[in-house]
């Protein structure tokens, strides 16, 4: 057993040892350099194609975030390649297993296929950008990256979504043109409909003098409905994209307060409580 210890050539183990982990950092260390490096020019050559042309700043950071992903798929493959390279293994049959698990992709890992596909059809197709409010897979929320694989989607809780692109069966991008605001306010049965209707178009009007993210109206339509004990008066106004929610918050507000202060009633739910005394007899 110790002859068998003493003719291991320990020098020889230790010197290659240190020859692979010198060649392991090496590689480590210029993964972690080219991927930076990297990075800042695909961020600069979009920045100066934006600059250039015509293209919106979301599609620009769309686009920017594709080419760091699939630079950065193929800066591991080419890691993944040294690394082996480096332990002596043939590297050309790591090439040929490569092209091996391609045709496994081909034919098994549909899914993964059919999301590279479809997202490949909606960059191409300039259906959504990166920071756009969409409504994609049943998920609302605002666009962060979009991937030939996965679309990462932000909800307004914070939710982070990563949905496959497979699944992205219908989609609606709102933020392509002018958003509405629309309010449903409720009068009582008892107040003039006509004096209730000046009454908000004047709230509106004011609302309107105070933000400049409204494009067109507010407007008051009219009755939009009867319910129990109200009726209802819709108002409607164009807005910027994403600015809708404010503009609605604010119509409501002054609306509100403009029917207070005329006295017109904006009626509330009333529960009725009825209470049966029982009356019980005593017989001596």
């Amino acid at each position: 057993m110790q002859e068998w210890i003493i003719a291991i050539n320990w020098a020889e183990i230790a010197t290659k040892a240190v020859t692979v982990a010198a060649q392991l950092a090496g590689i480590l260390i210029a993964f972690f350099i080219v991927r930076a490096i990297g990075r800042k020019f695909i961020e600069k050559s979009f920045n100066r194609m934006g600059d250039q042309r015509n293209i919106s700043t979301g599609r620009i950071r769309t686009l920017e975030k594709l080419a760091v992903n699939v630079f950065s798929y193929i800066l591991i493959f080419v890691v993944i390649t040294l690394i082996v390279g480096v332990f002596e293994y043939d590297v050309t049959a790591l090439i040929a297993g490569a092209g091996i698990v391609g045709l496994a992709i081909g034919f098994g890992a549909q899914g993964l296929v059919s999301d590279i596909v479809t997202g490949f059809f909606i960059l191409l197709e300039k259906q959504i950008d990166v920071e756009e409010y969409v409504t994609l897979a049943g998920l609302d929320g605002i666009v962060e990256e979009v991937g030939l694989r996965t679309t990462k989607l932000r909800g307004f809780d914070g939710t982070v979504h990563f949905v496959p692109n497979r699944e992205i069966g219908s989609l609606s991008n709102h933020s392509r043109s002018n958003m509405q605001a629309l309010v449903d306010i409720s009068i009582a049965y008892d107040e003039n409909i006509g004096e209730a209707v000046h009454v908000m178009q004047a709230a509106c009007e004011r609302a309107a003098s105070k933000v400049d993210t409204i494009i067109e109206g507010p407007d008051v339509l009219g009755v939009q409905g009867l319910g129990d004990s109200d009726v209802v008066i819709r108002v409607l106004a164009k807005t910027v994209n994403m600015e809708q929610w404010g503009v609605e918050r604010l119509l409501r507000k002054e609306i509100k307060e403009a029917l207070e202060e005329n006295g017109i009633e904006i009626p509330f739910p009333h529960q009725v409580y009825m209470h049966k005394q029982e009356t019980q007899s005593v017989h001596s």
